[in-house]
Parts: C-alpha cells; structure tokens; sequence
C-alpha cells in the first residue's frame, strides 16, 4: 500500500478498543506491533523526501537563494498534508493489511 493512496484519517479520531486487540487478543502487543509499522513507514516518507528534496539541492547557494527554492517549499508542504505514519500504521491494522508473527521463547 502506497503512504499516497491511503484513506488514513489526518485528523485524531477514537478507534474501537475489540477492533484493535481483536487480532492478537491484547491491546498492548497490537500497540506495539502498529507502532513499529509505524515507525517503518516514517523511515519510508523520510527517504522519499530526501531523495526528492535532493534533486533540488543547490550546493553553493546564498541564503536568498536557499530561500526562494519554490519546488522544494511545494513538496514539503505536499508532504506536511500526509496523514502521519502512526494514523497510516492503525488504518492498515484494521485493514488487514500488516504481516506479523509471534516468536516463543525457545529453551
């Protein structure tokens, strides 16, 4: 799933508790399992705009210059609208859309 296509609410809205603990039968490891997704997509968002904002990168520029870079003003205000990575890692949880497993301890 593309971090563009999604339908992730940009906004804080209240999720069913059974939804979210329903897959794993507790609230906490589904936390933990949506928060490292979510931390995978923000490493995602944060390579894509590095390599975008690098394309427009003036390396020996004045600070008027630096200033007046419009696609690089563009693009991370296209980028500030995203929903965030923690909004887009709970959207994909109830969609079914996370691969996950459980590791028992092994003695």
């Amino acid at each position: 799933m593309s971090v563009k296509d999604t339908k992730a609410e940009v906004n804080t809205i209240t999720y069913d508790k059974d939804k979210i603990e329903g897959k794993v039968g507790s609230i906490y490891e589904a936390i933990v399992i949506m928060g490292k997704r979510a931390e995978q997509i923000n490493a995602e968002i944060r390579t894509e705009l590095h390599n975008k904002l690098d394309e427009f990168a003036v390396h020996n520029s004045t600070l008027e210059e630096v200033f007046e870079n419009r696609e690089q003003i563009e693009i991370s205000k296209h980028y500030e609208k995203l929903p965030k990575p923690t909004s887009i890692a709970i959207e994909e949880w109830l969609n079914d859309d996370v691969y996950f497993r459980k590791t028992e301890d092994r003695k």
